[in-house]
């Protein structure tokens, strides 16, 4: 029997985790292959509460108790290292726990992965739930993401990858800085599914402006050579627009265009696969439920 595993980091909304835990028990009651949960714990300071020990479908639920918070995309690069190093999986779906990524989709996942067995699968998102100021936020970073990396990410963290795609991810340094990019970076071979973005469970989202402008920043930093690359492209042209008419007022754009260049460079120093490869070393204790 095929096993999938669904991945899941989290960081206090212990609320959300149990009823979504229950909502993908419901989801899933008709597959034919075995379904475990894996909770990634980032060092949570508020003491777990609500989770069940008894599902119909779902066989286990592991808790990975890390030692210091690593944020929620390392959690993410922590958890695959744990599941490829310990786990015996023919897939691995990730998804957040606040309920977000909407448990009604994983039937989608599951129907698009027995179709195409060799395939990532992306929630690629065509309606959200946020606020308009996040809303515009986002089309910013797609746009910009898209002008400096060449790529259009559509999808967060809700996938689902084969095991071989799993196991090639946790080789490549930049998992460690930011997950989406790292699969359109290293994987070829995805396939796409509409994704409703869903309404938060319990809590409201911690991540205020600034954690915003750094995701964003760090999703880019993954396609590091393609920003130098057009950067010095679009600084190059602007400079020839500008040759006759060069001012203070005018070479304005030009240092702005330094300065985000400097700022991926260093957020991109972030990648590292040591940290990656040494992520497991900062698990304390494992649960079983």
């Amino acid at each position: 029997m095929k096993k999938f595993i669904i991945l899941i980091p989290l960081f206090n909304d212990w609320r959300s985790a149990s009823k979504l835990l229950n909502e993908i028990d419901l989801q899933i009651i008709s597959w034919d292959v075995e379904v475990s949960v894996i909770i990634v714990n980032d060092a949570s300071t508020e003491e777990r509460s609500g989770l069940e020990s008894n599902y119909k479908k779902i066989k286990s639920v592991k808790i990975l108790n890390m030692k210091k918070n690593k944020v929620h995309q390392r959690c993410i690069a922590a958890g695959l290292k744990y599941i490829c190093e310990n786990e015996d999986f023919d897939r691995v779906i990730i998804m957040d726990a606040d309920g977000e990524d909407r448990p009604e989709e994983l039937n989608e996942f599951f129907n698009k992965a027995k179709e195409n067995p060799n395939m990532t699968i992306t929630g690629n998102r065509f309606k959200r739930s946020e606020g308009i100021v996040f809303k515009i936020l986002y089309e910013v970073h797609k746009v910009l993401t898209l002008i400096f990396a060449g790529k259009l990410i559509k999808f967060g963290n809700f996938t689902c990858l084969p095991k071989d795609h799993v196991e090639k991810l946790v080789q490549k340094a930049y998992l460690w800085n930011s997950y989406s990019s790292s699969v359109v970076r290293a994987i070829n071979d995805r396939i796409s599914t509409p994704s409703t973005r869903g309404v938060r469970y319990v809590l409201p989202s911690k991540m205020n402006f600034s954690a915003l402008v750094f995701h964003s920043l760090a999703i880019i930093s993954v396609f590091k050579g393609a920003v130098i690359i057009r950067s010095i492209i679009f600084f190059l042209i602007y400079l020839f627009l500008i040759f006759n008419n060069i001012s203070a007022l005018t070479l304005i754009p030009l240092l702005f265009l330094l300065v985000f260049v400097f700022t991926i460079l260093k957020i991109s120093l972030r990648s590292n696969l040591e940290g990656l490869n040494k992520s497991l070393d900062n698990i304390g204790s494992i649960d079983v439920l």
